[in-house]
């Protein structure tokens, strides 16, 4: 018997994050996009792999495949001192299989070979925070005393980069003409980076400020007491070169009790990303900027302070900072190595399709995805501090760090269909509806957020 094999080339632009669930890719090929990402329980792509591995059992023959998909990140942020566009830019998301029907029509194996991009995210923005403002001093009573005075807006870079990819086998055994079983094994790559303005709770710098009292605690204190007042404190943040191999199983079953009409379910196991080896910055001198402007203004609040001259103040308050351990000509600016632990999520799906004409295919896809276990933190390890300010506040050369996500479990409703006109020309259609698992408190400007709906 002679082997029929299909080359196929698909180009899929999507606009906007209009292709994702959460951060996971609705579809990864032509055909399914078209349908708003049913898969499941339509037994025709080299998809199957990635979406009920079951189901490359009913494929009629061999094929190899190359897609290629265009990610565009539109987003927004918007608020009290912003409301910008992120900056666009097309990131590239290719995908292609293998899938082998044996040219003996007896077997029961058909195996296919694949390497997808699962997801990602990524934005850029140039936003404005309000601890990043140009700052100087105004005098009052006469030149008496002296206070800080906040001016325009120093615009900050926001950067996110998000992707994971799949490669690996996937096989699948028929057990009669109605049902087959199916598994995939695939090698996960993931890499990260990001920044932006990291804030963090005061609490962090546990280093001894003096007898009795931590960094995090004078920060926080209130002013009126001796402190700052800070309920966070900030460090412009560059996390990159975080990248990591890791593994993953997907497990489906496939069922078709007739030429009509196709069932299918598929099981996603978790994906630890553990990340090792990464690079970070901590840059800390607008917010120790910040920190001199409230100690200036708290320095003249003394009536014995009035009449002194700013430098003498400032060299005053140097001076203060020195006993705790600051020496403030070194600046507050480190590397660190950096370790970060997160996972990507399980998710449960049924599909199915039903051929209601020669003509006409419709199908369902339903997926339940358990954001809440998977990005509910990420788990951040500093090590190996560069900065002996930094160490100082801190109590040692590293800190850990949970960067709070508290996703919640969503579920993603796909329906499409498919009209042959011709051997030569079907038309799609399809909607994908999508409960958004990024809760209000924890997104922020370089998060993706997941649309409602896709059409």
């Amino acid at each position: 018997m002679k082997k029929n094999y299909l080359v196929l080339f698909a180009l899929v632009i999507s606009m906007g994050i209009y292709a994702q669930s959460g951060t996971i890719m609705t579809s990864y090929d032509a055909q399914s996009a078209g349908r708003g990402g049913t898969s499941i329980g339509v037994f025709n792509s080299y998809e199957l792999m990635m979406t009920n591995p079951a189901g490359l059992a009913f494929i009629k023959n061999s094929s190899i495949n190359v897609g290629l998909s265009l990610m565009q990140s539109k987003l927004h942020f918007k608020n009290s001192i912003n409301d910008k566009d992120s900056e666009t830019g097309l990131s590239p998301m290719p995908n292609l299989g293998y899938v082998n029907k044996s040219s003996k029509g007896d077997s029961k194996w058909t195996w296919g070979l694949g390497g997808f991009t699962q997801g990602g995210m990524g934005a850029d923005f140039s936003l404005n925070n309000e601890l990043y403002r140009a700052q100087s001093f105004e005098t009052s009573d006469g030149g008496n005393t002296y206070y800080p005075l906040k001016g325009d807006y120093e615009l900050q870079d926001y950067h996110s980069k998000f992707a994971v990819m799949e490669f690996g086998p996937s096989v699948a055994f028929k057990i009669n003409d109605k049902l087959a079983i199916g598994a995939s094994l695939h090698v996960v790559y993931s890499m990260m980076e990001f920044q932006m303005p990291f804030g963090m709770n005061p609490s962090i710098m546990q280093g001894e400020a003096m007898p009795g009292l931590t960094f995090g605690q004078l920060f926080s204190m209130d002013p009126a007491q001796g402190g700052f007042g800070y309920q966070e404190v900030t460090a412009s943040a560059n996390m990159s070169n975080l990248s990591t191999i890791s593994w993953t199983g997907k497990v489906g079953l496939a069922y078709k009790p007739n030429a009509k009409l196709s069932i299918g379910l598929n099981f996603n196991l978790p994906i630890a990303l553990d990340f090792k080896k990464g690079k970070a910055t901590m840059d800390m001198s607008k917010q120790f900027e910040d920190a001199m402007g409230r100690s200036v203004y708290g320095f003249y609040q003394d009536p014995d302070h009035q009449g002194v001259p700013l430098n003498d103040a400032i060299q005053g308050i140097g001076a203060g900072f020195a006993q705790m351990g600051i020496d403030l000509s070194k600046g507050v600016s480190g590397e660190y190595d950096l370790d970060l632990k997160m996972k990507m999520p399980l998710s449960i799906g049924y599909g199915m399709s039903y051929q209601a004409s020669s003509k006409l295919n419709i199908a369902l896809d339903v997926v339940w995805t358990n954001w809440a276990k998977a990005f509910d933190k990420m788990e951040m390890t500093m090590s190996n501090g560069t900065n002996s300010n930094i160490n100082t506040m801190i109590g040692g050369t590293g800190f850990d760090f949970d960067f709070p996500l508290k996703w919640k479990n969503n579920v993603t409703l796909k329906v499409g269909g498919e009209y042959a006109f011709t051997d030569q020309f079907t038309f799609r259609m399809g909607y994908a509806y999508n409960s958004n698992p990024v809760p209000e408190a924890t997104v922020f400007a370089i998060t993706n957020r997941s649309p409602f709906f896709d059409l």
